[in-house]
């Protein structure tokens, strides 16, 4: 998926978040978690988030294809909360999705931990090496003393 098709795809999360209560009008308030609610009437409503949370709770997990049936979501969608950690695939599962580096199963982001500790600590290496700064020695032991003597 391409940074532009991420884009997209929040756009159209964006876009399809409630905002107005459809029973009286009322003003929507996040309630956390995609959950919406109208506070003169009580009324709640879900984003797309919240649609694919809320029948993960009460259904247990399914596979994407699944979840995206019952709740309208879209694929991509589901795919795009997998990618960013906001859903988590359960242990055990017969369905994974894939690092985007080496191709191996991982059950949420991007990146397996092995490819994350050599992309982010390239990076990590680059910024101190930037500021002057080494990653691997420990500041405090190359930190010179400094003494002061007394004056009699």
């Amino acid at each position: 998926m391409t940074e532009k098709d991420k884009k997209v795809l929040e756009n159209v999360f964006l876009a399809n978040r409630p905002i107005s209560c459809k029973k009286c009008n009322g003003k929507l308030f996040y309630m956390g978690g995609g959950k919406y609610k109208c506070h003169p009437c009580d009324e709640e409503y879900y984003d797309d988030f919240g649609k694919v949370k809320e029948f993960l709770e009460e259904r247990g997990s399914a596979p994407a294809i699944l979840i995206s049936e019952h709740t309208g979501v879209r694929m991509e969608l589901i795919d795009l909360f997998l990618r960013t950690g906001k859903l988590e695939i359960i242990e055990n599962s017969k369905f994974y999705i894939s690092c985007e580096k080496c191709g191996c199963a991982i059950r949420y982001g991007r990146y397996c931990p092995h490819c994350s500790r050599e992309i982010f600590g390239g990076i990590m290496a680059m910024f101190h090496e930037d500021v002057g700064e080494c990653p691997k020695k420990n500041p405090k032991k190359n930190v010179p003393k400094v003494h002061f003597f007394k004056k009699n």
